[in-house]
């Protein structure tokens, strides 16, 4: 359950990220067998459309344009694919859970998140601090998907 959640923190920052490290993941044979809908978040084409969904989103935040990760549909996206990630990398038998662990914990640490960003973007600006937030975000959903023991 301890993915679950940290999951949830990257759907906090990033909507689109937990989709590309889940595919990653569900790839790489590291999510709880069998992950929900694992063949199709596995397929070729679905993996690099959710990395492009991630990138864009990565790239579409340093606009000045872009909107705060708390608006109503900001948080709906990031409730979808934190069910989806949490539930993914929950064990067998307690999706449910992981998927309920993830929702919460994303919409906690998208205000925390939003608050931080605030604050630094205040001292180092809006694109600095959306590379660095990037950075973050990636790495660690890229270990939490990565993290469980390689499938044959």
């Amino acid at each position: 359950m301890l993915r679950s959640f940290l999951i949830g923190l990257v759907a906090g920052q990033r909507g689109m990220t937990p989709l590309a490290v889940t595919s990653a993941g569900a790839r790489r044979g590291t999510l709880p067998a069998p992950a929900p809908l694992q063949s199709i978040i596995s397929h070729p084409v679905i993996a690099a459309g959710t990395a492009t969904l991630a990138a864009a989103e990565m790239a579409g935040d340093k606009m000045k344009t872009a909107p705060d990760r708390i608006v109503p549909a900001g948080l709906i996206v990031r409730s979808i694919t934190a069910a989806y990630a949490g539930a993914a990398m929950a064990p067998r038998g307690q999706r449910g859970a992981g998927a309920a662990i993830a929702v919460v914990t994303a919409l906690a640490s998208s205000y925390i998140g939003w608050r931080a960003r605030c604050a630094a973007m205040r001292k180092y600006g809006q694109t600095r601090t959306g590379f660095a937030e990037d950075a973050v975000v990636l790495g660690s959903g890229l270990a939490i998907a990565l993290a469980g023991e390689k499938r044959s």
